[in-house]
């Protein structure tokens, strides 16, 4: 992979990048500088409203102005990173976004080698490290994120100590202290990866997110993005749902934060505003928006097929909604997924209702077929098939 960051450094001339040992002024702390910040802000705010392109023009006019600086490569990886967040299955933006971040790395080892201040090549060094460790650990590739792991916390235990980037430093200390005590929770399996990482704290994690969210100007809307779902592991779901609306009326054209959104307001249920959202990202996906695909219309459709058999009796939409939600599972391989199986679920009831039991009882079967047999939905097929045979004894007595 660093072949392909040498090849990424070599459209600005790579002999313009090294032809030099002096590091000048102009590349000491360029993340405090404040008209760099001023720069950034506008294509930041792009890039996590999904306007890639014109987020890339501002990011590459950075690369213009610093090509020997590691934060433009980041900025474009982190980019690439987004692309894949809405669906994370979606291996097409892989190896450009750890093209960027080893672009990125190979900078800041420079920059690190030839600065007495360490500290803010430090912290892209641990960024960079973060984000590739993210995509391998998607991946299950557990070597690769396991070493890419190692590296972040090496050079972020080298930021320490400096108060001026306190705020963006804090991320990656909370995000480790919440998920090395979460994950052997939640993930038994990966328990002897951890035992080479130090212990976390999911209280102190929170905290520090909560103010990096507050406070950050880099690592902002990363602190948020990663709050809203450990809002929903800790069963936070007003939380949640107040955060999840921020970032969408923050970003309406981001389909993670409009997903999330339309997500929390149907678990508080909220259904004015859970049906809008869910409207908003089919007509959107209908567009071929960025970012908005099968991921989200699996979950828009069924809220949509939820609230007209359950809340407007409309069970001829319920049926269009709820087979929408199917074939947006198919299209994107997730049938033994929630929403495929509660979306089987609900055609079974609105069968059951109009008394098509055949049809019913197919809906169930396949339910229960697709469902794990220790989970909720398995359960809850075998049940609904066991009340719809009473129920037709039932009707037949009454005939």
């Amino acid at each position: 992979m660093r072949v392909a960051a040498l090849a990424v450094l070599a459209q600005v001339g790579f002999g313009q990048l090294y032809s030099s040992a002096d590091f000048d002024k102009k590349y000491a702390m360029v993340i405090q500088n404040p008209g760099v910040q001023i720069e950034a802000t506008e294509a930041i705010n792009k890039m996590y409203n999904f306007k890639f392109a014109e987020a890339d023009k501002d990011f590459r006019w950075l690369q213009y102005r610093y090509p020997r600086h590691p934060m433009p490569y980041f900025l474009m990886g982190l980019a690439e990173w987004w692309k894949i967040v809405p669906n994370t299955e979606n291996d097409a933006y892989d190896d450009r976004c750890l093209a960027l971040m080893d672009s990125s790395i190979v900078l800041a080892e420079r920059l690190y080698d030839a600065q007495d201040n360490k500290i803010e090549p430090a912290f892209f060094l641990s960024a960079a490290y973060a984000f590739k460790g993210r995509i391998h650990s998607e991946r299950k590739h557990w070597a690769k994120a396991t070493l890419a792991g190692k590296n972040a916390l090496k050079y972020m235990e080298k930021c320490k100590g400096n108060g001026d980037l306190s705020p963006e430093l804090l991320f990656g200390d909370g995000l480790y202290n919440y998920y090395a005590d979460w994950i052997p929770q939640n993930y038994p399996l990966l328990k002897p990866v951890l035992w080479l990482f130090p212990k976390g704290n999911k209280n102190l994690g929170m905290a520090q997110l909560e103010k990096t969210g507050n406070n950050a100007f880099y690592t902002r809307t990363e602190a948020r993005y990663f709050l809203m779902q450990i809002y929903s592991y800790e069963n936070q779901y007003e939380k949640a749902y107040e955060l999840a609306k921020y970032m969408w009326q923050t970003f309406p054209d981001n389909p993670y934060f409009e997903r999330y959104y339309c997500r929390s307001a149907f678990v508080r249920g909220y259904a004015p505003e859970a049906e809008k959202v869910a409207l908003s990202i089919l007509d959107k996906i209908s567009k071929g928006m960025a970012g908005y695909e099968g991921v989200s219309g699996r979950n828009a459709a069924y809220v949509l097929g939820y609230y007209n058999q359950n809340l407007h009796r409309d069970y001829d939409k319920a049926i269009e909604y709820y087979q929408r939600a199917i074939n947006f599972s198919v299209a994107t391989s997730s049938t033994t997924a929630g929403y495929y199986l509660s979306s089987l679920m609900g055609l079974g009831r609105v069968a059951e209702i109009k008394k098509d039991y055949d049809e019913a009882t197919r809906y169930y079967k396949l339910a229960q077929d697709k469902a794990e047999r220790k989970s909720s939905q398995f359960k809850e097929a075998k049940e609904a098939i066991a009340s719809l045979k009473k129920s037709r004894r039932d009707d037949r007595r009454k005939r």
